[in-house]
C-alpha cells in the first residue's frame, strides 16, 4: 500500500494502535529518515490521547536506545536498536525479560531471532514520489485487514 501523506500515516498507526494488546511486538523496518519514529510518535499519541492522558513529545531513541511511555493501563518500551551491532549486545538490554502489560515497539530489529507470537512487522519503504512511502504489515490473522485498507 502506498501511504501518500502524513496524515494517512497518522491513520494506519490508529488503526493498529486501536487492535493492539498487552504483550504485542511491534517490528519496524526501513531506511533511515523513511518514518519509523514518525508512525511511532502518532501511535504512541493516540494511545495516550485515546486514555486521557497528556500527549508527550515522541523522539527517536537512537542515542538513549529506550524511552519508555507509562500509560494508565500499559507501558510502552520505545527500543531504537541501530547503533547495537551483535547479539551479545542485544541480550545485554534484556527486551524480553518479564515485561509485563508491556506493548513493545523496536526499529532496526533485525538481530532479534527469537519467535514471537504477538508479533507485527511493519515494513517502509521510500517510492519515488519522496513525499510517499510503500507500508507492509505482515503479522498474524489478527493484522490482515492492515493490507486490505
Amino acid at each position: 500500500m502506498i501511504v501518500k501523506s502524513l496524515e494517512h500515516l497518522n491513520s494506519l498507526s490508529q488503526k493498529v494502535a486501536d487492535k493492539l494488546n498487552k504483550n504485542d511486538c511491534i517490528f519496524l523496518i526501513g531506511e533511515i529518515g523513511v518514518g519509523k519514529t514518525t508512525f511511532t510518535r502518532y501511535l504512541i499519541n493516540h494511545l495516550q490521547e485515546k486514555n486521557g492522558e497528556k500527549i508527550t513529545e515522541v523522539l527517536s531513541p537512537t542515542f538513549n536506545l529506550l524511552y519508555e511511555y507509562d500509560l494508565k493501563t500499559i507501558k510502552i518500551m520505545h527500543y531504537d536498536l541501530y547503533r547495537i551491532k551483535d547479539e551479545q549486545e542485544l541480550k545485554h538490554l534484556g527486551i524480553f525479560l518479564d515485561k509485563k502489560d508491556t506493548i513493545k515497539i523496536i526499529e532496526w530489529p533485525q538481530l532479534i531471532n527469537i519467535p514471537l507470537t504477538d508479533k507485527l512487522e511493519i515494513h517502509l519503504d521510500y517510492v519515488k514520489n519522496e513525499k510517499e512511502r510503500e507500508i507492509k504489515f505482515i503479522g498474524s490473522d489478527r493484522w490482515k485487514f492492515l493490507n486490505e485498507l
